[in-house]
């Protein structure tokens, strides 16, 4: 692990990735330095841009603003706490990463697949995940999850139509790079889940990396 790992979890809204990710997370931090964090966001200047995203009152924000956005928040959460701590050799698990922009932005929003990869590369800072657990839920079904408390953002309000979209454009994506991104079906139970995503980080990484 001196060189670190980066490991991200994708999904549309209430796939249960972020979930997972802290699932994870808690496994790790036992034998390994351990860092969670959530794309956009974990710093300040991302946590004020995640704002502006999800904002509801910003409706005339256009698509290429939101791309923009988006990787700015990235390149900052990037070159502050991502690739310091790969630095020293720790584990960084992240809640998106530029697979979300991609689908989201891309696919679902329909701005041009190759301009939002040049932005992905700008963003990341050339920064690529070394595994990526997608957790492929049907729209329909993540909806029943969401709770009556709960309030959509600008992007959850979008609708059932959009979150289709996003969802086929993440198999596109997983197609195209079967060897990083592994598709987990999102349907069953959560314990289950975790385990299996445990299996599969221990048999790539260095045996047992978690202690499930």
């Amino acid at each position: 692990m001196n060189n670190g790992l980066f490991v991200t979890f994708e999904g549309i809204d209430y796939s249960g990735k972020s979930v997972q990710a802290k699932l994870l997370y808690e496994a790790c931090r036992g034998k390994n330095r351990c860092l969670l964090l959530r794309d956009p966001g974990a710093t300040e200047i991302s946590e004020k841009i995640r704002t502006i995203l999800l904002d509801k009152t910003n409706s005339e924000m256009s698509p290429w603003t939101e791309l923009l956005l988006y990787e700015a928040a990235r390149s900052q959460l990037v070159s502050e706490k991502i690739l310091p701590e790969m630095a020293l050799g720790g584990i960084v698990i992240c809640d998106r990463f530029y697979d979300s922009t991609t689908a989201y932005q891309g696919y679902a929003r329909g701005l041009d697949l190759a301009a939002v990869e040049r932005a992905n590369i700008l963003g990341s800072c050339g920064l690529m995940p070394g595994i990526t657990f997608l957790l492929d839920v049907e729209p329909k079904r993540a909806l029943m999850r969401k709770k009556v408390s709960d309030c959509d953002d600008r992007l959850e309000a979008e609708g059932m139509g959009f979150q289709n979209k996003v969802r086929q454009g993440y198999l596109d994506i997983a197609r195209k790079e079967a060897e990083r991104i592994v598709v987990i079906d999102g349907h069953g139970r959560v314990d289950s889940i975790h385990k299996n995503i445990c299996r599969i980080m221990n048999e790539r990484f260095y045996n047992e990396i978690t202690k499930v």
